[in-house]
């Protein structure tokens, strides 16, 4: 049975007000932004650097690896070095390697600097467990989705400001403005973000050493980065497959593109939703229905109606909305386990995401080529599936192996 939460100090709780957390919420989402600027572009970089077509999505998979990597090895150093430093460190990462990626001219370069974008891109996931240390118990969930919300809105506003840019400009720009961005939001957290210093005392391989003893301590964070693994597998090889379709089967031009990538922002209201809900105790129903919602989100696509680009449009809203709210349920369960662990509670949940999104994403331009958009859709579809199977073998379970936490 996994300990439950402690409460936050009151000191701490104090010092979050609501304009930390929606400065919090704006620099979650122009961060996390990096990551997702080429997904929709890689047709336009690929053959101005020599990148085949089948390898185009490299550009995207070694973009979440490398975020992957830097939540593995970096982000469990909030729990032992001072925050805002380590956020500045990792910022400074992004913007040198912002720079080389639009300044490179071979497919290696361009690959190497994608791989240290979401490497240093990670102190977003510095941010947000600083937010639920310093947020109380009672409206934790709430604090936590309204800066998933931000975080969110990014992801998927990136797509639609990169194309737009690509489209009347350049991609380089893209990069360019990104590394710009980077600076400002530097700026912002030298001046206003709270400093924390934490209490845990150990060393670095000590720290490394304690991400397996808590995986396996934690059924509770087991289980959600499964669920939300599968989720994210999902909606990045639909966010990396529909460009391709839009423009090879719809004739789209990337600024049309970029409309159709805004439809899915409408599915970041799903994440204040969901901090509320699991707040009032809702996480275990909600969970179940986001997992139902990512497999019947790729029906529209392939269902035999004149659909066409609506259909799409209505599988990324839906799914987004999905993926969304089992992202917030899942760090709600997650980060009420162990206050003192959150940093790398963190680092191993959203690993186990990327993990997932990279591989999507990696299968995306070779799936779509030989299956077309059915493919795509069925094994979409299918991910989500297997993890609504694996929630409901853990329900089924009794409470000891189901690993009940406070946040069910």
């Amino acid at each position: 049975m996994s300990r439950p939460a402690t409460t936050a100090p009151a000191h701490s709780a104090a010092t979050l007000s609501k304009g930390l957390v929606l400065l919090f919420a704006f620099c979650c989402g122009v961060i996390v932004a990096n990551i997702y600027y080429a997904q929709p572009i890689i047709e336009l970089i690929a053959p101005d650097i020599g990148l085949s077509a089948g390898g185009a999505s490299l550009i995207v998979s070694l973009t979440q690896v490398g975020y992957a990597l830097g939540l593995f090895f970096l982000v469990p150093l909030a729990d032992l070095l001072e925050n805002r430093r380590l956020m500045l460190a990792t910022l400074a990462v992004t913007v040198v390697s912002l720079i080389g990626a639009g300044l490179s001219e071979g497919p290696g370069v361009l690959l190497a600097t994608s791989l240290l974008i979401g490497f240093g891109s990670v102190s977003v996931q510095i941010l947000i467990p600083l937010a639920a240390h310093l947020a109380p118990e009672e409206t934790r969930g709430r604090v936590v989705g309204a800066i998933m919300g931000g975080l969110l809105l990014g992801i998927l506003l990136a797509r639609p400001v990169s194309s737009l840019i690509a489209d009347h400009f350049h991609w380089r720009v893209v990069f360019f403005g990104a590394a710009a961005a980077m600076l400002l939001i530097a700026l912002v957290v030298a001046t206003t973000l709270p400093g924390r210093r934490p209490d845990h005392r150990a060393s670095y391989a000590q720290l490394l050493r304690s991400l397996g003893q808590l995986f396996r301590r934690e059924p509770v964070l087991r289980q959600r980065a499964l669920y939300q693994g599968l989720m994210f597998a999902a909606f990045s090889l639909f966010w990396t497959a529909a460009p391709l379709a839009l423009s090879r089967e719809y004739g789209l031009s990337q600024s049309q593109i970029a409309l159709f990538a805004l439809a899915g922002a409408v599915g970041a209201v799903a994440a204040p939703i969901a901090g509320r809900l699991a707040d009032a105790g809702h996480t275990r129903s909600m969970s179940g229905l986001a997992m139902a919602l990512g497999i019947l989100s790729f029906l529209p696509g392939v269902v035999p109606l004149p659909l066409g680009v609506v259909g799409l449009a209505i599988t990324g809203v839906v799914l987004d909305f999905a993926v969304q709210m089992n992202m917030v349920l899942g760090q709600r369960a997650v980060y009420s386990l162990d206050p003192a662990s959150r940093g790398r509670l963190n680092a191993l949940y959203m690993t186990s995401i990327f993990v997932g999104g990279a591989t999507g994403s990696s299968v995306a331009s070779a799936l779509y080529a030989h299956t077309g958009w059915l493919g795509v859709a069925a094994l979409g579809s299918g991910l989500s599936l297997v993890a609504l199977i694996a929630f409901a073998w853990a329900q089924a379970a009794p409470g000891e192996k189901r690993g009940l936490c406070r946040a069910d």
